[in-house]
């Protein structure tokens, strides 16, 4: 697929600004790359489960999206847009509606991986024409920090506090985009902001046009809840990447493809280190939680690497 950063960073915004995320909020981020993958001419619906995003970006009558919207409830996000698709191809067939629309909804992890599951679970079973994406920030970041499934063992969180009792989360995260594959939906990826922002542009223009479910998991950092600098963004990701913890791949009709292997795969440190909910894991007597956590991280990556081959 030919690709042009210019043209796409070009395109007029579809999600506005003046809305209330924190800086350097990778919510955000997220959703203004991924509808920047929208053809022009080409309409969208956006569904957004409560969360982060939701409360941030829409107060009745206004939203920070130029396309239609619906705020779905945390559990049903995917029955949601399920419905609306289905509308679509209804008035469609009946010629009542001529433009070409995309269905789009948005969740976090507390969204996705837990209250929200079964209703996406269900919507990509019936096999409908829509894509569902997730912004991963590892936490209900918009109740005060409560651990999710999709937390990281070890971490820091209001439900998991590190002290004299507790290391933190004890248990690993979910891995979700392996579920979604299981479905066996058309298309599903796991992403983040790396390479210009290039593999989000390109995967979310798959997703989006390709017919039937698409699934993107998008790790989108959260400043607040990981505790690191707003500004290093960019360089947590990286170090997600390139420590495999966050690995980069996508699974076309089945097929496992890794789209990223780095050269000289760095530690788990390098990714932990420059986050305030990993602290713990640097004090004395933590080595066997670390060591703990990299064999988590490369039993992943290994198992991965088998699927891709």
């Amino acid at each position: 697929m030919a690709y042009n950063f210019k043209e796409v960073v070009s395109k007029p915004a579809r999600f506005t600004s003046g809305h209330r995320l924190c800086a350097g909020c990778g919510a955000g981020i997220a959703v203004g790359n991924v509808l920047r993958a929208l053809h022009d001419g080409d309409h969208a619906v956006v569904g957004n489960a409560t969360g982060c995003l939701e409360v941030s970006t829409y107060m009745y009558p206004y939203t920070s999206y130029t396309d239609s919207y619906i705020h779905n409830a945390f559990e049903n996000a995917g029955a949601t847009m399920g419905g609306v698709e289905t509308a679509y191809r209804v008035l469609k067939k009946k010629g009542k509606i001529d433009e070409t629309y995309k269905f789009i909804t948005f969740g976090g992890d507390g969204g996705t991986y837990d209250i929200g599951f079964q209703s996406l679970s269900g919507a990509a079973e019936r096999g409908h024409d829509f894509t569902y994406v997730c912004y991963d920030n590892g936490a209900y970041m918009n109740t005060g920090i409560q651990r999710s499934s999709a937390t990281p063992m070890y971490a820091d969180t209001t439900t998991t506090p590190v002290g004299s009792e507790s290391s933190g989360k004890p248990q690993p995260r979910k891995d979700l985009t392996a579920i979604m594959v299981a479905h066996n939906i058309p298309y599903v990826a796991q992403t983040t902001f790396v390479q210009n922002f290039k593999d989000l542009h390109i995967k979310s223009e798959k997703a989006i046009y390709t017919e039937g479910p698409a699934f993107l998991n998008i790790m989108a950092p959260c400043p607040r809840g990981w505790r690191y600098n707003t500004e290093d963004i960019m360089e947590v990701c990286k170090m997600a990447v390139e420590t495999c913890y966050w690995p980069l791949f996508e699974v076309v009709e089945g097929r496992w493809i890794l789209n990223y292997e780095p050269k000289n795969k760095l530690p788990i440190e390098d990714f932990l280190k420059s986050q305030g909910r990993f602290k713990h894991l640097f004090k004395k007597g933590n080595e066997d939680l670390l060591e703990a956590f990299q064999k988590e991280v490369d039993r992943r990556w290994d198992d991965l690497l088998k699927k891709c081959e």
